[in-house]
């Protein structure tokens, strides 16, 4: 099993995780911990797999908003991973919804040799904790956005969010 962890330096990871703290005050640092873990999940994920239409929970989502935040580690981050995941944000809507969107990406999330933390891939009604993020994704392909080689080089060019 892959270690997600490893993508960022743990100076990195240990400031990512404290956004996510102070995003949300009275989060622990063991859930800080997960969430952002989870969200390192989703965009490798999302990388290896741009032709697939998948969306973080609104848990996990969290932890990619802290991520994008720290713009230096998450650019070298997606740079390792040999694509930039952009980040599209949308405000909720129920008539966007995809009921199968979460269970593709945990599958997607697996088959990138990942073990996912399941209690944070639920949907916003069974959510393990509240958390600040309040945008939705429609499943698109590479999470979030159309992802495109020629457009997303790993040195610069695409657009950003």
């Amino acid at each position: 099993m892959r270690e997600a962890h490893a993508l960022l330096t743990p100076a990195a990871f240990g400031g990512v995780v404290a956004t996510v703290i102070d995003n949300n005050p009275g989060m622990d640092k063991p859930t800080a911990t997960r969430i952002v873990t989870e969200a390192i999940k989703f965009v490798d994920a999302a990388a290896q797999f741009p032709a697939v239409k998948i969306t973080p929970s609104q848990v996990v989502d969290e932890g990619w908003h802290a991520l994008i935040l720290h713009t230096g580690p998450y650019a070298k981050m997606c740079e390792q991973l040999g694509r930039f995941v952009h980040h599209y944000p949308e405000r909720p809507d129920p008539e966007r919804h995809d009921p199968h969107a979460l269970t593709r990406t945990v599958a997607l999330i697996e088959q990138a040799g990942y073990i996912v933390d399941r209690e944070l891939w639920t949907g916003p009604a069974t959510a393990l904790v509240p958390v600040t993020a309040n945008c939705s994704h429609t499943p698109k392909p590479g999470g979030c956005g159309p992802i495109n080689p020629g457009e997303c080089a790993t040195h610069g060019g695409g657009q950003g969010s």
